[in-house]
């Protein structure tokens, strides 16, 4: 199998290591040379180009699967729509224009698309009603990533990720300081998030598809707090509510609806498909990190 992997950062380079490690051919694609370097590290090809410049595709070769998991870098809405929608679609008329083009994409979104529900459950069947701009413009990407590519002759996959963690994130301080404010925290590991799509690509499974990739246990902020505390042996942290973190009155606009927007994911369909977990919760996932922690102190 041949994949490549557009915008190879954290979830790519894991997915580039999993791919490789099972024999396939795997091209990352990156621009800078700290981004290249990251990539040989895996052992997959590193290739320098961006999705935003269509000629600068040229340099990769012909591929059976395209994993488009570029990043705006955490900018606004207009970067990510240039990434997003524009980017995905340069690269879709790109690859498709090939004589031997690839017949799949997976293109990696996120669960923001789906708005507020008052801490219900989720799904792939949930109608999407993003908040923000930014999550405007992913649910956008989606349909490009569905709609456009099958004009185009691809078959598009969306992999709806969940909050990321893993090595370099695991975040404690933010948890174990405090204040935590109330909410679901829908997450999954890093090695999770790669896995799936790498599920995907072996077993030819979610053509054409939407699938949540989340863990087994969306979590309460404050109840995830505490075991976190307790396992790392050190108070638990100060909470406080949504109304009192509103009420700081120190938050963007974007900012107030995240603290507003409440759910919890399901992950039915993903064990449908037959994706075994890595990390089924965060109690197995944040093993490493408390460890690491654990090991610091003494």
């Amino acid at each position: 199998m041949r994949v490549a992997i557009l915008g190879c950062g954290y979830v790519g380079l894991e997915l580039a290591r999993q791919l490789v490690a099972e024999d396939h051919d795997v091209w990352g694609v990156r621009r800078s040379d700290a981004g290249l370097d990251a990539v040989e590290s895996t052992g997959a090809e590193a290739v320098r180009a961006d999705v935003t410049d269509a000629d600068s595709l040229d340099a990769i070769p012909d591929v059976d699967h395209v994993v488009f998991a570029a990043s705006s870098g955490g900018r606004g809405s207009d970067a990510a729509r240039d990434v997003y929608v524009d980017g995905l679609r340069t690269a879709i008329d790109h690859f498709a224009a090939r004589e031997a083009a690839p017949d799949r994409l997976v293109y990696t979104s996120s669960t923001g698309v789906y708005g507020d529900h008052d801490g219900a459950f989720v799904d792939e069947s949930t109608p999407l009603d993003p908040t923000t701009d930014k999550t405007r413009v992913l649910a956008e990407a989606e349909r490009v990533a569905r709609e456009y590519a099958a004009e185009r002759g691809l078959d598009g996959t969306v992999a709806r990720f969940a909050g990321l963690y893993g090595p370099d994130r695991y975040r404690l301080d933010r948890y174990l300081d405090g204040p935590v404010t109330e909410g679901y925290l829908n997450m999954v590991h890093r090695d999770d998030a790669a896995g799936a799509v790498a599920y995907f690509l072996e077993t030819d499974r979610a053509r054409d598809d939407v699938v949540l990739v989340v863990d087994d246990e969306p979590a309460s902020k404050h109840a995830f707090a505490d075991w976190l505390a307790d396992e790392c042996g050190v108070p638990r942290p100060a909470k406080r509510t949504k109304a009192e973190r509103l009420d700081e009155g120190d938050l963007s606009e974007a900012a107030r609806r995240r603290i507003l927007t409440s759910k919890r994911c399901s992950n039915d369909y993903l064990h449908e498909l037959g994706y075994t977990f890595a990390f089924p919760t965060y109690r197995q996932g944040y093993r490493e990190a408390i460890d690491a922690y654990l090991a610091n102190r003494r």
